[in-house]
């Protein structure tokens, strides 16, 4: 018998253009390139050390991403982040959020409750070491494993499209200094209700955080306008 062989790519090799997305991404979510911003082709190329079509490339990427705008006789900038925007950011993620907390303390194992904490931890680490990227990606693995182990895929999905200004607006309230809380300790409270199972709590823990989040990015946007 002939076995078949195997197609599965071990190591998958990241490019030009993922690293060069990741890069302009990041600057974006961590306001290096502030709202308004015209982001000139020749620059990016020069900063980056990439050729023009892998920068066109990469603000198609962010245009479609909600991250990148680009205007008649102007061309790209980075996108104006609205509160009316911003508004139905939070609606979607307070109604997804919620309902993925709660499930996921319904269902968590032991095994998924580590995993979260291990997640949460990550969390920690970035806040100590103020390193705002970091902490925009380990909240968003965070999240992640609650829709994961709540078996909301399709939901995850739907977040996903938004990732990159959610990420954007994470970066803006987290370390805000008129939060009530931090954005670490808000998310420890919701841990402790999934690993306590109580998934109403949970759900009551996401709206407190969501809320405070909401209402910090209303004033800041507000202000910026």
């Amino acid at each position: 018998m002939v076995q078949q062989a195997s197609l599965k790519i071990e190591n998958t090799p990241v490019t030009l253009r993922e690293l060069a997305l990741e890069k302009v991404r990041q600057a974006i979510i961590a306001g290096y390139f502030q709202a308004g911003d015209r982001l000139v082709e020749r620059s990016l190329c020069d900063s980056l050390g990439v050729s023009r079509s892998v920068v066109r490339e990469v603000i198609r990427y962010l245009e479609a991403e909600g991250l990148i705008e680009i205007l008649p006789k102007k061309g790209p900038i980075v996108a104006i982040l609205t509160w009316e925007v911003a508004e139905q950011i939070y609606n979607i993620r307070l109604l997804l959020e919620q309902s993925a907390a709660h499930d996921c303390a319904l269902n968590a194992s032991k095994q998924d409750k580590k995993i979260l904490h291990d997640k949460l931890m990550a969390i920690n680490q970035a806040s100590a070491e103020q390193d705002d990227i970091k902490r925009v990606a380990a909240s968003q693995a965070f999240y992640e494993t609650i829709f994961q182990v709540a078996n909301h895929a399709i939901a995850w999905e739907i977040v996903q499209r938004l990732n990159s200004r959610i990420s954007r607006l994470r970066a803006l309230t987290l370390k805000s200094p008129e939060r009530q809380l931090a954005g670490f300790e808000r998310m420890t409270r919701i841990y402790h209700a999934i690993e306590q199972g109580d998934g109403q709590l949970a759900r009551q823990e996401v709206l407190e955080h969501l809320t405070e989040a909401s209402a910090l990015a209303k004033r800041i946007l507000q202000q910026e306008s």
